[in-house]
């Protein structure tokens, strides 16, 4: 007796769009980008102090690219709870000497992670392509001209001062990026220069940072691209007791929802063990 095959479950894929930061086209779809992780930083909640040495720093590009990366981001300020702020003169003390190495390393477009707009047109100065704003514009006014400035693209990232448990999250997530996309626009940053961040882990209750995982593609009203950005972050902690170097298993499941959901760059320390997860995510799906 035969059986049928159930319909596919899978949502419908975003269409391919190119994000061009500055001499870079980026073709977002249908293959997931992989965005691996440089923190130059002490005081990382996961991997602290392990690239902070400029020869370090350049030595993990060179390993990330040979994973299978197709971006690098590097951040020099931590952003995990109960940071130390750092002054944009310290932190572009921890950029400057990794920026101005780094191409004669690794070929791979490059994003730094900031959101004071003094820092990120230091960075574009000196070669990156990308701004990864975990403040979507709103810390720092300036920061969409000064992208638009160098015909850069942006990453803006969905946050909050304070987290509020009543409220509908992926509500507050569109009306944020909906101010984020004014600004843009009105600064001469066109939206083919920006991908969305819904910020997983940050200004969330636990129960937000799932339910903003199981509705990711209602953030598809938008038009634009979605990074996802869960590596080895707390909520996964909390699913299931373990330290940030035990939840690559976690991070995977995470990640492989956002793909299925049709997330186009997936932000991660842990490149080979993604690229081999995407790839078999897409053969499923028949984009192999």
């Amino acid at each position: 007796m035969s059986v049928s095959s159930p319909s596919t479950p899978f949502l419908p894929l975003p269409p391919v769009v190119t994000l061009q930061a500055r001499e870079r086209a980026i073709t977002l779809g249908p293959r997931a980008q992989i965005m691996g992780i440089i923190n130059v930083t002490p005081d990382s909640f996961s991997d602290g102090g392990l690239s902070l040495a400029v020869e370090d720093a350049l030595a993990h590009a060179a390993r990330l690219e040979a994973e299978g990366a197709d971006m690098l981001d590097i951040g020099a300020e931590s952003t995990r709870p109960g940071h130390t702020p750092l002054s944009a003169e310290d932190e572009w003390a921890r950029l400057a000497p990794v920026l101005k190495a780094l191409p004669r390393h690794s070929a791979l477009p490059v994003s730094v992670d900031t959101f004071k707009a003094g820092t990120a047109r230091l960075a574009l100065e000196h070669g990156a392509h990308i701004i990864n704003d975990i403040w979507g514009f709103m810390r720092d006014a300036d920061m969409p001209h000064v992208v638009a400035d160098f015909d850069a693209a942006a990453i803006i990232m969905h946050n909050r001062e304070q987290i509020d448990p009543e409220i509908d999250i992926i509500a507050d997530m569109i009306a944020f990026f909906e101010r984020a996309i004014r600004q843009a626009e009105a600064a001469g940053l066109s939206r083919s220069k920006l991908v969305l961040d819904p910020g997983i882990g940050f200004g969330k209750t636990f129960a937000q940072n799932l339910e903003t995982q199981r509705r990711l593609a209602e953030l598809r009203m938008l038009g634009l691209p979605l990074l996802l950005g869960t590596s080895r972050k707390s909520f996964i902690g909390k699913v299931v007791e373990s330290i940030p170097a035990e939840r690559l298993p976690g991070t995977i499941a995470s990640n492989v929802i956002g793909l299925m959901a049709g997330v186009e760059i997936i932000r991660v320390h842990d490149v080979a063990a993604h690229v081999q997860a995407a790839r078999v995510t897409e053969a499923i799906r028949g984009l192999a």
